[in-house]
């Protein structure tokens, strides 16, 4: 049932978010849906992505159902969010969640990130910024894919940033120059 090149890609891609910087320790979370069979792919809840290995990752069906756990592992605690997201952008087969800390400073502000440069229009140059609900819960997953309709990235008020695509690198892509424009924007005011 496991698409092994699916999980290499998803480690591949949660470990070089940590790498640039736009996930610490244990935060944030990464899927890939395969359209054909319907399963979701996504990391383990609490787990270091420097530590991942093909049997942590955890698969489920769209409607959140386990199907695949090797080493029983609890999924991430955004799984409902990423599959209502799903559900609202067939055409999105990727979602990053980070906790970058420009980006998450401006969520946490409850300011939208200004597209100061042109990396912004990788990303569409617009964003939507979901009010605060708690990590987790249904009313977060339901108010993403409302707001995810129509942009390709959210800022989620006191939480992060999330971004979507094709492949998981153009949704990493968007969430690196989501933190580029912001960290040059947040300068930029300060000058």
């Amino acid at each position: 049932m496991t698409n092994i090149n699916i999980v290499k890609e998803l480690i591949k891609y949660a470990q070089r978010a940590e790498q640039e910087g736009l996930c610490k320790h244990k935060s944030g979370n990464f899927s890939i849906i395969d359209r054909s069979t319907g399963l979701v792919y996504i990391t383990p809840s609490g787990f270091y992505r420097a530590d991942l290995k093909v049997d942590d990752i955890v698969i489920s069906d769209i409607k959140g159902h386990v199907r695949e756990n090797v080493n029983f592992r609890k999924p991430s605690i955004e799984l409902s969010m990423h599959l209502k997201v799903y559900e609202a952008r067939p055409n999105v087969n990727a979602i990053v969640h980070t906790h970058s800390p420009y980006a998450t400073a401006f969520a946490v502000k409850g300011i939208t990130i200004e597209p100061v440069t042109s990396e912004a229009y990788f990303y569409g140059k617009n964003m939507e910024l979901v009010p605060y609900y708690e990590h987790g819960t249904e009313e977060l997953a339901e108010h993403v894919a409302r707001s995810i309709k129509y942009v390709d990235v959210c800022l989620l008020k006191n939480h992060g940033v999330l971004a979507v695509g094709d492949t998981m690198e153009n949704a990493l892509l968007k969430a690196t120059y989501v933190e580029s424009v912001a960290m040059i924007d947040y300068i930029s005011r300060t000058l």
